[in-house]
């Protein structure tokens, strides 16, 4: 294999790149990224290695989400409080119910760029170039801003930034209270039209605590009580901006790709002999693959040779987003490939991007009942297999969007419209994602109980 360095992707084919105008201009703006501060650091990319190990393991439990595509638009600290604030509370039910620690993930700070179908949307008889990501161009249909702008990385980088640092302010300065976190729950299953179902498992959570706290166990003697990790992650898509951030980290002698913790190749972009397989095969953070209904026991291989020819336990996450109706067709051929093979990954369910649909409305959506469907299909498949169901990786907000239909709350078909924010796919709100969190406990504590 060709000696790798942060470059030599540039000599590979590539595929989902944005077509700039001005290649000075971006090289100008890929130069001063690379003279900016790390987003993120070596030594969290490494622990967050050695928790992903224990996943793998069977250890752990992954816990991955957040919005589909971050904006500049839509950018304040509410927001991100909100979705921080969902996934702790879903950690906190899947913790207790699977009986061990959960790793949380966001994808977040660093989530702007999206591959397209098409390099052309067309309206009518006009066509302009495919909206990419604020990081690319803009959402609004004109010329103007459909024109990729190299300078949108150094916004992205900064949002990113700033993001973090709320972020980890939430983390370790109280917000993620486990005594908090369980009250908030406590607030969905009063109110939720499902509580009956998840009022007992809230019962054991309370008991628990109070069990603790009358054995000296609080967050005065437990750190771990008060606060928490979330490690960030995105779609390493937009290769000169995840160049620009790759360092050498001066203890080890390895490359790191400091934009996140972890990053992931999409579907669309990982072909073997390509420039995103290149550049991922060479940095040292944790890598996802996902992996849909195209990919072939020989391709996935074949990827897991180059990505993690050490095989080791932790650098490979593979998501998988086949539908809810081809799960239990296509998934049991690689999990078998993968045991066969003797290679060490995290198994993560992707139940979204399999099971977008278009409503009579018009409008994209999925279906939560899909969603679930796929989820316990995953869980059946590995369960049959004699492998762990390692984890789940949702597209998800904490504000109340009425993007996916069904659920305990019933948003219908005529109800999309009401709060249809996204400008790309379809999101979980923050109810529905809570209530597939409750019901992926359920099918922890019966694994558990196995």
């Amino acid at each position: 294999m060709d000696i790798w360095t942060p470059q030599s992707w540039r000599n590979k084919p590539i595929v989902q790149q944005p077509n700039y105008k001005d290649a000075g201009q971006v090289t100008a703006v890929e130069q001063q990224l690379a003279k900016m501060p790390p987003l993120v650091f070596a030594g969290e990319i490494r622990e967050l290695h050695r928790q992903l190990a224990d996943v793998a393991q069977g250890k752990a439990f992954l816990l991955q989400g957040g919005d589909c595509a971050e904006t500049f638009a839509e950018f304040n600290a509410n927001k991100i409080r909100d979705t921080f604030q969902v996934l702790l509370q879903m950690a906190v039910v899947m913790s207790f119910a699977g009986g061990s620690p959960v790793v949380k993930i966001g994808r977040m700070a660093g989530q702007f760029a999206k591959p397209r179908s098409s390099d052309f949307e067309t309206k009518g008889d006009t066509s302009y170039p495919s909206y990419r990501g604020d990081i690319i161009n803009a959402n609004e249909f004109s010329a103007s801003a459909r024109e990729p702008d190299p300078e949108r990385m150094l916004k992205a980088y900064h949002q990113s930034s700033s993001t973090l640092n709320l972020l980890r302010a939430f983390a370790q300065g109280g917000f993620a209270d486990l005594h908090k976190v369980h009250q908030w729950n406590l607030g969905f299953v009063e109110k939720s039209p499902q509580g009956e179902r998840y009022q007992n498992l809230s019962n054991q959570i309370d008991q628990a605590l109070a069990f603790m706290e009358a054995c000296g166990i609080d967050a005065t003697t437990t750190p771990q009580i008060r606060s928490t990790t979330l490690y960030t992650s995105h779609e390493a898509l937009l290769l000169g901006y995840e160049e620009a951030l790759t360092r050498k980290d001066s203890q080890t002698d390895q490359w790191y790709n400091c934009s996140a913790h972890m990053i992931w190749i999409g579907d669309r972009t990982r072909q073997p002999d390509h420039a995103h397989v290149e550049f991922l095969r060479g940095v040292k953070n944790p890598i996802g693959i996902k992996v849909g209904p195209s990919t072939s026991t020989e391709d996935l291989i074949q990827l897991l040779d180059t990505l993690n020819p050490d095989n080791l336990p932790g650098r490979i996450t593979l998501i998988a987003r086949m539908g809810a109706e081809k799960i239990l067709q296509m998934l049991p051929p690689l999990v078998q490939a993968v045991q066969r093979e003797g290679r060490s990954v995290v198994w993560s369910s992707d139940p979204m991007h399999g099971n977008t649909i278009t409503a009579s409305s018009g409008y994209k959506t999925r279906s939560v009942d899909a969603i679930l469907t796929e989820i316990k299909g995953f869980f059946q498949v590995h369960n049959a297999e004699g492998t762990h169901a390692g984890g789940v990786h949702l597209e998800m907000t904490g504000h109340n969007v009425t993007e996916c239909i069904g659920g305990a709350y019933q948003i219908t078909e005529e109800g999309l419209a009401a709060r249809y924010d996204t400008f790309c796919d379809p999101r979980l709100n923050g109810e529905q994602a809570l209530e597939l969190a409750f019901l992926i406990a359920e099918t922890l504590k019966s694994a558990r109980a196995k």
